[in-house]
């Protein structure tokens, strides 16, 4: 058993988002009532506010990417819980910009109905409102998933691409339009070699033996439909890369990458993977456009790591490189090569 280190009593949240907002406070404000977080600087010119939110557990997603070039609020639910469509509202009012606010929603039932509710009131305000859906993840790309593919790794790159489009100045519908684009072009896949740990037994929330992998597990600590033989390493990115650019839609041959730690993974293994995908990608005859190595959707401490493979117009690639002056996102990345 292994238990976390969080605070004897209550729910962990709510004093990890004060320590949040104590340690970048030249960047954020927290509201406690109800919980939300809000950028201190943006762009002068940006015309619509861009507000996300989701389940702890998941950090530095989304809080850590409030800032100027990406996110102006963000509403944190309890861990792997939506926020409440109370916390979107009051982030989406302060957050709103002269043209209104785009949501930026992961594509699971929780969040879709909250931001909904929180969509309804605002236009009843007079505040118009559209909604990005991010549906990235092949494991969950099934006629037999009526909720379709979930919003994962690809967060990462629709906020950051949508925020520096933001900052030219773009209205509500032409962001909204990019915003699909941005998803569309965008596959994730992960895996998983060990469960995260439960916050309420300090067990591992699903056990595997030592020669299997999840292959296809979710950010909640979902488990893959598939559980199979732990191939090498080299075989296990080949078969990934082989699925995700298969995934792709037809176009560039530039793309954008995330290799992301789920949780318990170190930054040796990470950018080993890193090297593997840059080698791989360029034997399938695709040219790296930026990416990110690090931790940056996790599952709490879950061991594994998810790669996402972004599809890139040639426009997009100033949007990646545009400074992010943001907690997490990596500021190093004005040449849109991988910090």
């Amino acid at each position: 058993m292994s238990k976390p280190f969080h605070p004897a009593h209550g729910d962990p949240v709510a004093p990890a988002l004060r320590g949040f907002a104590r340690a970048h406070a030249d960047l954020v404000e927290l509201h406690e009532d109800p919980a939300h977080l809000v950028a201190r600087h943006r762009a002068p010119g940006r015309r619509v506010g861009l507000v996300s939110g989701g389940g702890s557990g998941h950090e530095p997603l989304h809080a850590g990417f409030l800032g100027r070039g990406m996110l102006d609020a963000v509403a944190p639910g309890k861990v792997f819980a939506s926020p409440h469509n109370r916390q979107v509202l009051e982030a989406s009012r302060r957050a709103a910009g002269p043209d209104g606010v785009i949501h930026v929603v992961k594509n699971y039932t929780g969040d879709r109905i909250n931001f909904g509710i929180a969509a309804e009131r605002l236009r009843h305000e007079g505040i118009e409102v559209r909604r990005v859906l991010v549906d990235d993840d092949l494991a969950t790309e099934s006629d037999e998933t009526a909720t379709g593919r979930r919003g994962t790794g690809a967060t990462v790159v629709v906020e950051k691409l949508l925020g520096a489009a933001a900052d030219t100045g773009l209205g509500l519908d032409e962001l909204a339009t990019l915003g699909e684009a941005f998803t569309a072009a965008s596959r994730s896949l992960a895996v998983a070699s060990r469960a995260h740990t439960s916050m309420h037994t300090g067990d591992p929330s699903f056990t595997l033996g030592a020669a299997e992998l999840e292959y296809g597990v979710g950010i909640h600590g979902e488990r893959a439909a598939r559980t199979v033989e732990r191939p090498s390493t080299e075989e296990l990115v080949d078969r990934m890369l082989d699925e995700l650019v298969a995934g792709l839609p037809d176009g560039p041959d530039d793309v954008l990458t995330v290799v992301n730690g789920m949780g318990g993974t170190t930054l040796l293994e990470l950018y080993g993977l890193n090297e593997l995908v840059g080698a791989g990608l360029e034997r399938r005859g695709l040219a790296p456009a930026g990416g990110l190595v690090g931790t940056f959707v996790p599952a709490l401490d879950m061991a594994g790591f998810s790669l996402t493979l972004t599809r890139t117009e040639p426009a997009w690639k100033a949007w990646w490189a545009a400074p992010a002056v943001t907690p997490a996102f990596p500021r190093g990345t004005e040449n849109g090569g991988t910090p």
